[in-house]
């Protein structure tokens, strides 16, 4: 990944002079990784009026080669809430970034057919198509049906690898035991994008029947994948701590979010990561 933003004084502990001692070159550059490393343990957090919007998100591991890429694992954790106890509003599109330093492999990768996952249970829709399983996590939505109070809803979040007009997308599969069985599909369109700090896109469009279900709430999503195609090994995200020579940790934009809702809100925020040179 690219240096982004370092705390002061980080790159005198990592590029110290003979003349410093190795007692105070380690305090430093812990005390650095320290303060790096709480920021990104905390969730970006932004609001429009009672609507408020909680973002986290994490790369593994954190060490990585400073030349080349190396597989890794990218979450992304957000949840929406209400400051004054009101329902939250339905979600109508969402997007997220990733800094463009995480290259995304897909080619030789199969290719789950929706309409195997949908409708499905979670064991069901691997049974169909677990060799195009890309991600895991979990969704929390807000359930009013027609007649009854309202109720929390939560359950697991598949991510396929697929395809739909010809281009390659994200299928994320989420299944809800409770009350009764419910499953719905949320189409990722995945775009690269040729300039900026984030180069590959995920958006989608929430499916009519999932919106007339519930207010989608919350998802914790990673990425990853480790396959091989004619016997070489792939990995579905993979990146680099693409540092200076003598610079050993770089913090960086990891990921943005966009969010709109029906009642014509939008919510976005980005959140840092961090990375450590291998080696």
């Amino acid at each position: 990944m690219e240096p982004h933003r370092r705390c002061p004084d980080c790159n005198g502990a990592l590029m110290s002079g003979a003349n410093r001692g190795r007692a105070a070159r380690a305090a430093l550059a812990l005390a650095c990784l320290t303060l790096l490393g709480a920021a990104l343990a905390q969730a970006e957090v932004t609001q429009e009026g009672s609507l408020r919007l909680a973002l986290s998100g994490k790369l593994s591991p954190r060490r990585l080669p400073r030349q080349g890429d190396a597989p890794i694992k990218v979450s992304v954790n957000w949840k929406i809430t209400t400051t004054d106890g009101t329902e939250v509003p339905k979600l109508k599109t969402l997007a997220i970034e990733i800094n463009r330093n995480g290259r995304f492999d897909y080619a030789g990768l199969p290719v789950c057919d929706e309409s195997k996952i949908q409708p499905a249970s979670t064991s069901r829709a691997l049974e169909a198509c677990r060799s195009a399983l890309v991600g895991t996590g979990s969704f929390a939505a807000d359930v009013a049906l027609a007649g009854q109070l309202p109720y929390a809803s939560t359950g697991r979040l598949l991510v396929f690898n697929g395809k739909r007009g010809g281009k390659n997308v994200l299928l994320g599969q989420i299944y809800a035991p409770h009350p009764f069985p419910t499953s719905f599909v949320i189409v990722f369109k995945v775009q690269k994008q040729a300039r900026g700090t984030f180069g590959t896109s995920l958006s989608a469009t929430l499916p009519k029947a999932l919106s007339a279900w519930g207010s989608l709430s919350e998802i914790q999503m990673t990425l990853s994948r480790h396959f091989s195609v004619a016997g070489k090994p792939h990995s579905y995200v993979s990146a680099g701590c693409h540092t200076p020579k003598g610079i050993g940790v770089a913090s960086f934009q990891l990921a943005r979010t966009e969010f709109s809702f029906i009642d014509g809100r939008t919510l976005g925020a980005t959140v840092e990561g961090i990375c450590k040179v291998r080696g």
